[in-house]
């Protein structure tokens, strides 16, 4: 994305989200922010700084790593001159304000597009664009999580009650690594056609995705995918190698083998019982499967009388395909994500040594090498420079009070 450069007019995790990926790959982000309040994210403190008195924030970080950022109160006729200064420039325009707030703002596509005929218009949604819900707000927890499907589709029947987003801004970030590919799908085709998109992406519609073959398998059927209960926790009906298994000091492993027949006599061995792969019970790929229930319950437990550790170190050179259940502190050190480069380190504005996950993508191998997201309204006076506005002209622009 070097050359390519992106103006983002939001603010939280969704969509800022999309700039941080974007400039993972190289873009040009500018970020821009209210002159006075900022990003209205950073006035969140559940999740707060690293370090009692840092800087570093991960909930600013992780959507904003590689961007600059400028104040403008988008209100004054003066700040919005400056914006349409930046978009004369860009390549893409992106935002994630309601309906209400782009017009009253002059933000809209036609407001947009008049300045610059050729930019990509970038709309980051709740619900659409269209349909009677179009001009609501909301965010991932209640979205893309509950409404499209996930919440209820986790959740066992036995629970009282519906499981909520294993971490923050879960929706939020695979919905901003959504909209970074539409991004790009839409600079490639400006690129063969001269024509530039307006790209629609909705947290409901990302949701949907995500749970799609639910989805899928329910419109046919007309039934809801209901989640696997306890019953099934250690081993499909169908497939004893499938399900999630207790150790022996409470923790989980994942045991997914789609194909249990071939993988079914290296994994007798691996847990220290090779005569099973002979069992008359369990010595074909049909046997195994029509004696499923009781397979499943032999593996939980044999997996059940050793620790996580022992499982870990013994299935390295299991044949199948197995996981364990990690928490994010395990991620973090991941062996994997770590060996090509997911895990990456930045230096904050305080010149220590953070880390950040990298947006999933690579192009030719080479892992991201992210910098550190900006101080609110950093940037302000770099930008206004870029444009040509001298010192005067700057200073006049902050006594209107139209920019940081």
């Amino acid at each position: 994305m070097d050359g390519v450069r992106v103006v983002e007019v939001a603010q939280f995790t969704y969509v800022p989200a999309a700039g941080a990926v974007l400039a993972d790959w190289g873009a040009d982000v500018i970020k821009v922010e209210h002159a006075v309040t900022g990003d209205a994210q950073r006035g969140f403190a559940y999740l707060g700084p690293v370090a009692a008195g840092g800087s570093f924030a991960p909930l600013m970080e992780h959507p904003n790593r590689g961007k600059r950022s400028i104040g403008l109160a988008l209100e004054k006729p003066e700040a919005l001159e400056v914006l349409y200064d930046i978009v004369r420039r860009s390549d893409v325009f992106v935002t994630n304000f309601l309906p209400d707030a782009r017009a009253r703002l002059k933000l809209d596509v036609e407001h947009i597009r008049a300045v610059n005929p050729d930019i990509i218009y970038v709309r980051g949604t709740a619900l659409g664009v269209r349909g009677p819900e179009a001009d609501r707000g909301g965010y991932d927890q209640p979205t893309f999580w509950c409404r499209a499907g996930s919440a209820a589709g986790i959740s066992s029947p036995d629970l009282d009650g519906v499981l909520g987003m294993p971490g923050p801004a879960y929706g939020d970030s695979v919905g901003g690594m959504t909209i970074a590919g539409g991004i790009s799908a839409a600079l490639f085709a400006r690129e063969r056609t001269g024509e530039p998109s307006v790209v629609d992406v909705s947290l409901l519609s990302v949701g949907a995705w995500a749970n799609g073959l639910a989805v899928d398998l329910s419109l046919v059927s007309g039934k809801p995918w209901l989640p696997n209960g306890p019953e099934h926790s250690g081993g499909f009906v169908r497939n004893p190698l499938v399900g999630i298994f207790r150790t022996a000091d409470g923790r989980y492993l994942n045991l997914n083998m789609m194909q249990p027949g071939r993988y079914w006599p290296d994994f007798c061995k691996h847990i220290d019982r090779p005569e099973l792969a002979l069992d008359e019970r369990f010595d074909t790929a049909e046997k195994l499967m029509d004696n499923a229930v009781e397979a499943a319950g032999i593996i939980a437990g044999e997996i059940a009388g050793q620790t996580f550790a022992h499982w870990m170190e013994r299935f390295r050179a299991l044949e199948g395909q197995w996981a364990p259940v990690q928490n994010s502190v395990e991620v973090g050190q991941d062996i994997q994500l770590r060996a090509n480069g997911f895990i990456a380190e930045v230096i904050d504005v305080d010149g220590q040594v953070r880390e950040l996950v990298t947006a999933p993508v690579q192009f030719d191998e080479a892992p991201a090498q992210p910098i550190r997201g900006p101080q609110f309204a950093e940037h302000t006076q770099q930008v206004l420079t870029e444009l040509g506005l001298d010192e005067q002209a700057i200073l006049d622009l902050r006594i209107a009070g139209a920019v940081a």
